[in-house]
């Protein structure tokens, strides 16, 4: 499959509650980035997972997100002239720009399947590839697609088009279909391969080539009749192809994998991108060309493939630990030593020299000098200089070291695997291992109180200390669920969070616990609460979840990442950072909230809004008794109200939307019970 990673669909709470969250490392995003198009020498895009589309206007040195408009994935970018351009992806999902990529409409329609593959032949004719056989055709710039049968069922990855009338489309057990007569009808050809085909490309009419899984690339030179199996030299999963000219073209995939033809294919070499993560999309132009891939990998070449350099901005190492002294300096550690510090709030990270290999899960600081980074095989590191420089400590372990929490500048505990647990007294300058009572491994420690302290781990371990560590008492917690955090935020009150989306509340100090609702199967790898009530709960493939009740009822955010999520840290309870795979360091500066949350919402849907896609006016009404009292509010997704009005006793309110530029808006309708939310696209 071409395609990694989970898919989300939207809920009706997403249409105005877009991530909050944005993306601090690696720069500009961390997430899978599927095409690359330029439309010429200095302005191109990308897009990629979660509704992820770039822009860079000076050839690739720096890119700029788009505001959201979906957080669907996009699998495909094309452009059809400076101005015009489309992208496709899951859930049948196509979007347009008409202002060069400053704004995108979302025009999905037509299907529900996923669609990998987009392709224009001119201004107006365009097609989309997809699942399970999905072929759609536009005449119209995108306005109408229609469904058009493609005979097979196979899953359809890439699409191209050689002229008006005639065009290609490769998919799953090596599936070539062929159409001469502008889409209407597509016939079968045979590939000579089975494998999975995920990119096509014909650098002219007659001459064509596709690759797919195990290093697979077939190539015609009779305008798709014949296929012939050419030797690619690796057996390495290939997702993309393109051709500058009929003997010179380059293929790449899994592993970082780059390979160039200077004879039509007949030999290939591998050229060295100097990155392992796979890569999905590819561009050139002459000697000048632009790869793209897993974790925000964009490489660029300027002399045809023989060198290549990185314009993703920041590590991509999983980071196990963040945090924050105050809201401007911060801390991140994680794997193969790495510990990232920043003073701005995290726009800038800058590496930090840490004098290990091991694999940091834990880093914070007592104060605004005086830092702690622990890991593995017992590592325990300590700096007096901000981060500046850091002193190995003996911890007189070799377990890993998961955890730490200091009670004061002088003491503080860790803990670790095989139930390590250790104290200091003298500001980590010396360590002495406690006895926890068990051998299951530790992950989590939390002290309320000097005295009073907390530990979770594996099988549903919960210890509990009322004598500074002296000695360790099993509590019951109800589960046998790995237990991966604890927090509490009085010495009665604390939450515990681990696998399978577990969330346990204790009021009594320990002795009972109460299952809280989460709303997810997803492992939960860290739980804090910056107030009593209000705290946050992060964890595998992007979770990020929060509650303002203490925990009785928790939202889902979105993070805007299916990255997962290791490491909070808030210095309020509005600011707060998150750290996880794939060097992931995530921002909210709102609490993590979208648009009208904490609002009461109307226990609708209650009005009706049309037409939609608009353009020059809409119509709301309503679908019960009239309110008395309506306030109609337009937003742009980034929260600008654009047009408001009143309006009193009406069951039918016309609203012009003249005034407003193409793109994605959301209606706010309130009354005096409360508010409905309605997107609304305009054209």
């Amino acid at each position: 499959m071409k395609k990694f990673g989970f898919l989300i669909c939207l809920s009706f709470m997403s249409v105005f509650a877009y991530s909050q969250w944005k993306w601090q490392n690696p720069s500009p995003t961390g997430n899978v980035l599927s095409s690359v198009c330029f439309t010429n020498t200095s302005t191109g895009y990308c897009a990629g997972d979660f509704g992820t589309i770039l822009k860079t206007t000076d050839g690739g040195t720096n890119w700029i997100a788009a505001a959201p408009v979906t957080e669907n994935d996009l699998w495909s970018v094309f452009f059809t002239d400076a101005s015009n351009g489309f992208s496709v992806g899951s859930s049948g999902t196509i979007l347009q720009t008409t202002d060069g990529g400053s704004t995108w409409t979302d025009i999905s329609n037509g299907t529900g399947n996923d669609l990998y593959s987009v392709y224009f032949t001119s201004a107006l004719r365009g097609y989309a590839a997809g699942s399970s056989g999905t072929i759609l055709k536009t005449k119209d710039a995108g306005i109408n697609w229609t469904s058009v049968a493609s005979g097979t069922g196979a899953d359809l990855w890439s699409v191209f088009f050689t002229g008006e009338n005639t065009g290609y489309a490769v998919g799953d057990s090596g599936t070539i279909l062929k159409t001469i007569n502008i889409g209407t009808t597509w016939y079968a050809l045979s590939s000579g391969s089975t494998n999975a085909l995920y990119a096509v490309f014909f650098p002219n009419s007659g001459t064509g080539y596709a690759v797919g899984d195990g290093g697979t690339i077939v190539k015609t030179s009779d305008g798709g009749t014949t296929w012939a199996v050419l030797s690619s030299g690796t057996a390495k999963a290939l997702y993309a192809v393109y051709f500058t000219d009929a003997s010179t073209g380059y293929a790449a995939g899994d592993g970082g994998t780059i390979l160039k033809t200077t004879d039509g294919g007949t030999t290939w070499i591998t050229e060295s991108g100097g990155e392992t993560a796979y890569l999905v999309g590819m561009y050139f132009s002459g000697v000048n060309g632009v790869v793209v891939g897993d974790a925000g990998t964009i490489l660029q070449t300027t002399n045809g493939g023989s060198a290549w350099s990185s314009l993703r901005k920041g590590t991509v190492t999983n980071l196990w630990s963040v945090d924050f002294f105050d809201a401007a300096k911060g801390y991140a550690a994680g794997d193969t030593g790495t510990i990232l510090k920043t003073i701005d709030g995290g726009s800038a990270w800058s590496l930090l020299p840490s004098g290990t290999q091991n694999s940091l899960y834990t880093v914070l600081f007592t104060n605004s000098n005086t830092g702690y980074a622990m890991g593995g095989a017992g590592t325990i590191l300590k700096s007096n200089d901000g981060g500046a420089s850091w002193n190995n400590i003996s911890s007189g372990t070799s377990n890993d070291l998961w955890s730490a929490f200091f009670t004061d500048a002088v003491t503080g505990y860790a803990a670790g695997l095989g139930g390590t647990l250790l104290k200091t007294t003298d500001a980590g300058l010396h360590w002495a291992a406690l006895p926890a009572g068990t051998g299951n491994d530790l992950y989590s420690v939390n002290f309320p109180a000097p005295d009073t302290g907390f530990v979770a781990g594996s099988t549903g371990t919960i210890l509990k200390t009322v004598n500074g560590g002296a000695s360790w008492i099993t509590l019951p917690s109800g589960t046998s669920n790995d237990l991966w955090s604890v927090d509490f935020t009085s010495t009665n009150t604390g939450y515990v969070a681990g696998d399978a989306g577990t969330i346990l509340k204790t009021t009594d100090g320990g002795s009972t616990w109460t299952p809280q609702e989460s709303g997810t199967p997803n492992g939960i790898e860290f739980v804090c609460f910056p107030k009593a009530d209000t705290g946050y709960a992060v964890g595998d493939t992007g979770i990020i979840l929060k509650t303002v009740d203490g925990g009785t009822t928790w939202t889902t955010q979105s993070s805007g990442t299916y990255n997962s999520i290791y490491s909070a840290s808030f210095s309020d309870a509005n600011t707060g950072h998150v750290a996880g795979g794939a060097g992931t360091i995530l921002m909210t500066g709102n609490g993590g909230y979208g648009l009208f949350i904490g609002e009461p919402a109307l226990p609708g849907p209650i009005y009706s809004l049309y037409p939609n896609p608009a353009q020059g006016k809409i119509i709301i009404t309503n679908n019960s008794k009239p309110a008395e009292d309506n306030t109609i509010g337009i937003f742009t997704i980034t929260g600008q109200q654009v047009i408001s009005g009143r309006f009193y006793h009406r069951s039918a309110i016309e609203l012009d939307v003249n005034s407003l530029s193409p793109g994605i808006y959301l209606v706010k309708i309130a009354t005096g019970e409360g508010i409905e939310v309605k997107k609304l696209v305009i054209r």
